[in-house]
């Protein structure tokens, strides 16, 4: 008698499927992202319309590189190696979260919201609210040095001397 086989798994593979939506609620970058945010501040059409405006103004000045996108169904976002900070709108205020704003330092205290979080920090802004706008470039050139400081790690000594086998290098060590 044979002893009995183990059935190998067969490996499948499963094709990533993407699909195109016309819809404001997908997320998208860029110049689409930026026609979404034009038309957000043109259809809020009052204070907080142009606080909105401002904002991303100050944002493009100090971080010319960001991307604009758009999440979460209609949430704009500036990113540069990683969110710098969203600009929500809400009834009586506009929102900017510093996605990694408690790693910041804020000498001018422009956070004034979300203070309790280990990750995040907001400023919340209110009609009649002046924007220091020296001050909130700084912070947005900040976040901008703290995602591209995290997004070029430095490799550990183990890691290089791992892989210098298979890059043709002899000893870099």
């Amino acid at each position: 008698m044979k002893p009995a086989r183990a059935k190998r798994a067969k490996a499948t593979t499963m094709k990533k499927t993407t699909t195109t939506r016309t819809s404001s609620t997908t997320a998208k970058s860029g110049a689409a992202a930026s026609k979404l945010i034009d038309a957000r501040i043109e259809s809020l059409g009052d204070w907080r319309g142009e606080t909105l405006a401002k904002i991303r103004a100050l944002i493009r000045q100090a971080a010319p590189d960001a991307v604009e996108e758009w999440k979460w169904r209609g949430v704009p976002v500036w990113s540069d190696s990683g969110i710098i900070c969203t600009g929500e709108t809400y009834k009586d205020t506009v929102k900017m979260t510093f996605a990694k704003g408690a790693s910041l330092d804020d000498p001018s205290r422009l956070f004034n919201s979300s203070l309790d979080g280990n990750t995040r920090r907001a400023i919340d802004v209110h009609e009649g609210d002046r924007i220091d706008g020296t001050a909130l470039k700084a912070l947005v050139r900040a976040a901008v040095a703290l995602n591209r400081a995290k997004k070029a790690k430095p490799t550990t000594s183990w890691e290089a001397k791992d892989v210098a086998p298979y890059l043709g290098v002899m000893s870099i060590m």
